[in-house]
């Protein structure tokens, strides 16, 4: 395992949160691991919320490894994390970069009685990349391609991602896209969403069909001036954690 890809978990301080115990599920990206997203969780931390960052099953080892796992598994793990806040808190705010970010949408809609507010950064749900539909035949015929991994503007900084992108891995992720964008009707809950005015990785898909879909009446777009892709780690950081911050605070108050 990557000495970075440990997991994050740090416990609720009421006293710094009105006496309320509140918890925050963030999640990586596709190919990512904690490393990603840890500084996002840090600061929420700070802030006295329980703070849970899970290493997704074959993140953070080898792309070989993580050609073993699936859609279900991914999430699998992300729905066993946050039955675990859930239990120890009195409310749950969940999000995600990328792929982390659709995975947390689908926790939305499975479970809109349980989850108080959603914070996406660059979700993936969709793409108009025609090479995708090869992915099918090509799982069969390639182990791997090259991926886009550093996508991020700001010098010297490396998210410790894979190089390559596992096919049957990929070919799960985009499968399960469907039946998610299926689901975004029964996300209620309040969304705040972050996007890159430039992105390498997430083309222009998702966002209309995110926030045309879903039925959450609150919903802030939020436009990421200075970032790519992995924003999380990029020059607009502060404006993610900040107003992540803020909007924990405002979604989960009695």
């Amino acid at each position: 395992m990557h000495p970075l890809a440990s997991p994050l978990s740090v416990p609720a301080r009421p006293e710094h949160t009105g006496g309320r115990r509140v918890g925050v599920l963030i999640s990586h990206g596709f190919t990512g691991q904690p490393a990603s997203v840890k500084p996002w969780g840090e600061f929420l931390a700070a802030r006295g919320y329980a703070v849970e960052v899970p290493r997704l099953p074959g993140h953070g080892t080898s792309w070989q490894e993580m050609n073993t796992t699936r859609w279900e598994d991914w999430y699998g793990e992300l729905a066993r994390v946050f039955d675990k806040l859930c239990l120890d808190n009195d409310a749950v705010v969940v999000g995600g970069l990328s792929m982390g970010g659709a995975l947390s949408l689908r926790l939305a809609a499975d479970h809109p009685d349980r989850v108080s507010g959603v914070v996406v950064v660059n979700p993936a749900v969709a793409t108009k990349r025609l090479d995708v539909k090869l992915l099918p035949v090509l799982q069969h015929v390639l182990p791997s391609m090259p991926g886009i991994v550093d996508d991020i503007k700001l010098a010297g900084v490396t998210e410790h991602g894979y190089p390559r992108v596992p096919l049957k891995a990929a070919a799960s992720m985009f499968g399960a896209w469907p039946a998610l964008a299926a689901q975004l009707p029964q996300v209620t809950a309040p969304l705040l969403y972050f996007r890159s005015t430039v992105d390498h990785v997430v083309d222009e898909r998702s966002e209309p069909l995110i926030t045309g879909s879903v039925s959450s009446t609150d919903v802030r777009v939020v436009r990421l001036e200075e970032s790519y892709h992995v924003a999380t780690l990029d020059n607009d950081a502060p404006t993610i954690h900040e107003g992540s911050a803020e909007f924990v605070a405002r979604v989960s108050a009695v």
